[in-house]
């Protein structure tokens, strides 16, 4: 007997050892997922486009209760399917022209103090949590104040750093602000600028390479034009043409009538003055045919994009069109989707043509023709 418990508890205690051992034995770790590739984030990313829709009632008001099914989209003619609608803050680049302010054409002319104005009644508009950047074309293009939603902190860089300059760099002030606004969250990146659109004498920059990067950066253009502002004449300044009694001495005869006192004659004549400036006159007619000419790429600029071009005549008519401005901003959804023919199908700088169209009644929506394929 005794003989065989010894085996059967020699086996025992190797298999108790054997079970121990293996308990205490680190067990092997899972796998870790495998962690998305840098170049499989950045397809996701840029597969989703993001739409700018401006969404108002009849009457031009905001309207409030835009969804999916309202909207219809169609990308080079092809329905999109939408995957949301929805508000995101607003990153909101002011530009200002300040350069050239005496080139009016019948006395009223550009004018920095005006341009501040119309800059302040708009920030004062914006909502809070929207990011706002100043840049100054002037000299050269100037960025006054980074971005910020310090709107005390905007309002002292307005009133401080701005200033009028003889010459303005407005088309590398405009590949600036595509610059500025590269590093911006898609989708609403809004320009607000305030020009009569004349590039002065000596640029580098072609206006259509600047209108080009401008596109590409994928911003909703605002612009307050000067361009009819500058033709209106001043009425504080005087005419170029008078008009009245001729003075008594331009009368030989009157002059030397010894029965008349000094200064008076019998029979009156008129006459008709015009003080002309030749050279002033040629600088005039130049300046006229160049605000025509940038009111035409302006207004492009302005369709392509998905805002508005105002044309004001008047200061007060410049602050009411800021105001305007700000609810159209306001106003403004994001629309994403992903489009069926993948953007990785396309070649870097293609242009895909955009249609947003309402299906609802009394719905009105404005977006822009299209986007650049990111590169």
């Amino acid at each position: 007997m005794q003989r065989l418990l010894i085996p059967i508890f020699s086996g025992l205690l190797v298999l108790l050892l054997f079970v121990n051992s293996f308990a205490q034995s680190p067990k092997p770790s899972p796998t870790p997922p495998a962690e998305p590739k840098a170049e499989d984030q950045l397809r996701i990313f840029t597969e989703e486009v993001r739409l700018p829709v401006t969404a108002t009632d009849t009457y031009g008001h905001y309207d409030p209760s835009l969804e999916v099914d309202d909207v219809l989209v169609l990308e080079d003619g092809v329905p999109q399917q939408i995957k949301s609608v929805r508000h995101i803050p607003a990153n909101v680049l002011l530009v200002l022209d300040t350069g050239g302010d005496m080139n009016g054409m019948g006395g009223l002319s550009k004018s920095t103090r005006i341009t501040r104005g119309v800059a302040l009644r708009v920030i004062s508009l914006l909502r809070s949590g929207d990011r706002i950047a100043v840049l100054q074309s002037a000299s050269q293009a100037e960025l006054l104040q980074p971005w910020t939603s310090d709107v005390d902190k905007l309002e002292h860089v307005l009133k401080t750093k701005l200033f009028a300059t003889k010459r303005s760099r407005i088309f590398e002030t405009i590949t600036k602000a595509a610059q500025l606004l590269s590093d911006q969250p898609e989708g609403s990146r809004h320009v607000i600028l305030i020009t009569d659109g004349v590039e002065s004498p000596g640029g580098k920059v072609a206006v259509d390479e600047a209108i080009k990067q401008l596109v590409a950066a994928r911003a909703t253009v605002h612009i307050i034009s000067y361009t009819q502002f500058v033709r209106q004449k001043d009425d504080r300044n005087p005419s170029n043409i008078t008009a009245g009694v001729r003075p008594p001495s331009s009368d030989p005869i009157s002059a030397n009538d010894p029965t008349l006192p000094p200064g008076v004659t019998r029979s009156p004549s008129f006459g008709i003055g015009i003080r002309f400036d030749p050279a002033m006159t040629k600088v005039r007619k130049a300046y006229e045919a160049e605000t025509r000419k940038s009111e035409r790429w302006l207004t492009e600029l302005a369709d392509e994009t998905g805002g508005r071009i105002f044309l004001p005549i008047s200061t007060d008519e410049m602050i009411t069109k800021g105001e305007e401005v700000a609810r159209d901003i306001g106003a403004e959804y994001i629309v994403t989707y992903r489009p069926t023919r993948p953007l990785a199908d396309g070649k870097p700088g293609e242009y895909r043509k955009v249609e947003v169209a309402s299906r609802r009644v009394g719905l009105y929506l404005r977006s822009r023709r299209g986007y650049v394929v990111p590169r």
